[in-house]
């Protein structure tokens, strides 16, 4: 079996129903993102996952990661800061309007990036490691992380450019498995928040 990896986004916060910019700040699930994480629990534990025996486990450090991965019932997962969000720096905290208000009407996060924080190659670097982690040995693995380094992962292992991830939406809570199609890396299934309906 050629190794596959899934994804998940932490369930909701404050700031991702309000759009803000949640870096390394440490905002907790809401009781709805709580909720999230425990009907994508219930759906990894039933067919065809069936709790993914085997599967390698690894989340962000940050709570609303750690959180979401422990409701949906992987609470032995490693803590891996290659994981961590993007670093906004000064971007922290500010919606992408009050981001435009400061750097230009113009201001796109995939072309511009930040001041003070990561840049893209960076967090690219970070997701070239999970990647290449995850097709070190024939199994699954399973990653609870957050919507731009998981949008950067998903480039990453097409072969694409970082800036590729602006293609590719993700919802909180949502599953996405990266694997192979004849013999090239491919995406299987993205941005699925069936459990949730």
């Amino acid at each position: 079996m050629a190794a596959r990896i899934l994804l998940v986004r932490h369930g909701q916060t404050e700031w991702s129903v309000t759009g803000q910019h949640t870096g390394r700040t440490d905002v907790p699930l809401l009781d709805e993102g709580r909720r999230m994480a425990k009907l994508l629990g219930e759906r990894l534990h039933r067919a065809p996952w069936n709790g993914l025996p085997g599967a390698e486990v690894r989340t962000s450090p940050l709570s609303r990661a750690r959180e979401t991965c422990e409701l949906a019932g992987f609470g032995e997962a490693r803590q891996w800061d290659a994981l961590m969000e993007w670093d906004y720096g000064d971007y922290e905290g500010l919606t992408p309007e009050a981001i435009r208000e400061r750097a230009g009407d113009d201001w796109f996060i995939w072309r511009d990036g930040v001041t003070g924080g990561e840049s893209l190659a960076e967090v690219a670097a970070r997701a070239d490691e999970v990647v290449r982690w995850a097709r070190s040995a024939d199994r699954d693995v399973l990653v609870f992380a957050h919507g731009h380094i998981l949008r950067v992962l998903g480039a990453r292992w097409l072969g694409y450019d970082p800036s590729f991830a602006a293609r590719l939406r993700l919802d909180p809570a949502s599953l996405s498995i990266l694997g192979w199609a004849y013999g090239d890396p491919a995406i299987e299934r993205w941005n699925d928040t069936g459990h949730l309906d």
